[in-house]
Formats: C-alpha cells, sequence, structure tokens
C-alpha cells in the first residue's frame, strides 16, 4: 500500500520541490563544462576501466542569470569523470541555489553522482537539503523546509525524485518519515511507504471580534 500524503503536505511539497530540484541543475552545468570537446585522443584497443581520466580539486562552480546574479553554486574538495561508466562523481558536493525572488536553498551530501547529459542525479549520505524561510509576496511567511535522507535519487527531465532508503521531511512545526519517498513534481503526488508517521500542527485560528 502507498499512502498518499495528506493535501495540505502536498500542497506545501509543491511549493518547494522545484527549488530542491535546481540542485542537480548546478552539477549538471559542471558536466557541461567536462562536455566541452577537446583535442582528440588517440583511440585505445584495451576496454576503459574504472579509472578516472579528468578530475578538479577544491572547485567551484557558479550559474548566472541573464541578469548577471548567481542563480546556481557548486563547489566540492574533488570531483572526477569515469570513461567506462561515463558518470561524474562529486565528493561532498554543496549546493546553493536561488529561484528569481532570490531565496535561498541549499543542498548537501557526502556523495553526488550524475551521469553523462545530468538528467539524472544520484546523492549518497547524510544527504541534506534545506530552503530558507522566506515572506511571499503578497504578505506571509513560508517556514523553514528540509528534506533528509541517506540517499536521494533525482530524475531532472522528468521532474520526479525518489528514495528508496528512509527521508524525512520537515516543513515549519510540520514533520513527515517513511522507509521509502517518491514525489512527481508535474502531477503533485508524494507517497511515502513503509512505515509512515507524521505530526501536522493546526494552524492557529484567529478570533474574529465585532
Amino acid at each position: 500500500m502507498k499512502p498518499h500524503l495528506p493535501r495540505r503536505w502536498r500542497d506545501q511539497l509543491a511549493a518547494w520541490l522545484p527549488a530542491l530540484m535546481m540542485a542537480p541543475f548546478a552539477l549538471g552545468t559542471f558536466w557541461l563544462v567536462r562536455s566541452t570537446p577537446g583535442p582528440p585522443r588517440a583511440e585505445t584497443a584495451h576496454a576503459a576501466t574504472h579509472e578516472p581520466d579528468y578530475f578538479m580539486r577544491q572547485f567551484s562552480m557558479r550559474k548566472f542569470d541573464p541578469q548577471g546574479r548567481m542563480s546556481a553554486e557548486l563547489r566540492g574538495p574533488h570531483g572526477q569523470h569515469f570513461p567506462d561508466t561515463n558518470t561524474l562523481e562529486v565528493t561532498q558536493p554543496r549546493v546553493r541555489s536561488y529561484d528569481r525572488e532570490g531565496n535561498l536553498t541549499v543542498g548537501s551530501a557526502d556523495r553526488g553522482v550524475s551521469n553523462a547529459d545530468g538528467s539524472q542525479v544520484q546523492l549518497y549520505g547524510n544527504v541534506q537539503v534545506v530552503r530558507q524561510q522566506t515572506t511571499k509576496p503578497g504578505g506571509g511567511v513560508l517556514p523553514r523546509s528540509e528534506l533528509r535522507g541517506q540517499y536521494l535519487h533525482v530524475f531532472v527531465k522528468d521532474e520526479r525524485i525518489s528514495s528508496n532508503e528512509p527521508v524525512q521531511l520537515i516543513r515549519g512545526d510540520n514533520h513527515f518519515a517513511g522507509d521509502r519517498f517518491e514525489y512527481d513534481n508535474k502531477t503533485g503526488v508524494g507517497t511515502l511507504e513503509g512505515r509512515v508517521r507524521g505530526v501536522l500542527i493546526p494552524t492557529p485560528k484567529t478570533d474574529k471580534k465585532g
């Protein structure tokens, strides 16, 4: 059985998930650097081994919007490309991304792995994605939102994320946790499986007198 998240929580997820998905785009931007055509290499007769053919140390990559404002940054102590799997691995990736209103989302993990075109990114170990508290244009506050877990698989083009390991979803004082997690940004439907636990704090009602 796949229990769907309550409508209230699903709406909250829909509000911050697009910012969460900015993190893989930063990794994809780094991959574009690796994909830039270079000098031709001599053909080798032996099959490729799982040894890096490209690496960076203590690097920082930034992406800017048309107005010249930084929209995303990826940094890490080490990044390397493996030709046999055509994957890019980043040790201790740290991602900062800003939406159009300048709201900040920060992501981190012990290791990040991207496929060749950046369409799939997998984060391993101490995965944490945090969207800071923001003020809505019309007034009111959107509380701090956070995702925690040990594994996260992001399908960038499909706008879908999943995890086959336990995750925690936190938004303000509201908490949800489950053994497995899926979210489809196109449909706005999220599911938690296994041992699902949650705490929803009712919004205080304002008494009207007069």
